[in-house]
């Protein structure tokens, strides 16, 4: 098999990027780059206070640099923000870079896993199955535009989802076409 280009996960929050990135990058000898971890670090404060001092501008020119500074590095799997595919750049950049996998999350269970965690700033704690519903609504057509594979992570464990999604990468050759199930 040829040697693995780059693999991005992109999809909502709470669809696993994080987790199902760190536990397909150890099953693939790769490194792990989690976007939103390495904006923390280089900010050095949380997500919600960038968005509080900065603005929704600020965290998205402070994303667009995480992600063109990952993409000079060695393959690896790196979890996107569920917002980087807004900026026409940030999707350019993506399409280019590797292999991009769409974690699509049914919305019960998006709504189950974020329910509660105040460190993400664009969840409306008053409504946030509507706000979740909004930026779905936003951003779905745009992780379609950009994946290579989708992957539904509403049922299965990271660590299931991350073995059929190895499998499904040590069988390739090339690149599969758009929407390309593991």
């Amino acid at each position: 098999m040829q040697q693995l280009p780059r693999i991005l996960l992109i999809g909502p929050m709470g669809s696993g990027k994080s987790t199902l990135g760190e536990a397909l990058a150890a099953r693939l000898g790769l490194d792990f780059i989690d976007i939103d971890t390495r904006i923390v670090a280089a900010a050095g404060m949380t997500i919600p206070a960038i968005f509080e001092t900065e603005g929704k501008a600020g965290f998205r020119k402070r994303e667009t640099d995480a992600l063109l500074a990952a993409l000079r590095e060695a393959p690896a799997v790196i979890a996107t923000g569920g917002g980087v595919v807004l900026a026409e750049a940030n999707r350019d950049a993506i399409r280019e870079a590797g292999l991009v996998v769409y974690l699509h999350i049914h919305p019960d269970e998006q709504l189950r896993r974020v329910a509660g965690d105040s460190n993400r700033p664009l969840l409306d704690p008053t409504d946030p199955a509507g706000q979740l519903a909004r930026l779905q609504a936003q951003r779905e057509p745009l992780y379609r535009e950009l994946a290579d594979l989708t992957v539904d992570t509403s049922a299965q464990t990271s660590e299931q989802l991350a073995a059929a999604l190895a499998l499904r990468l040590a069988q390739m050759r090339d690149i599969p076409g758009k929407d390309a199930q593991p």
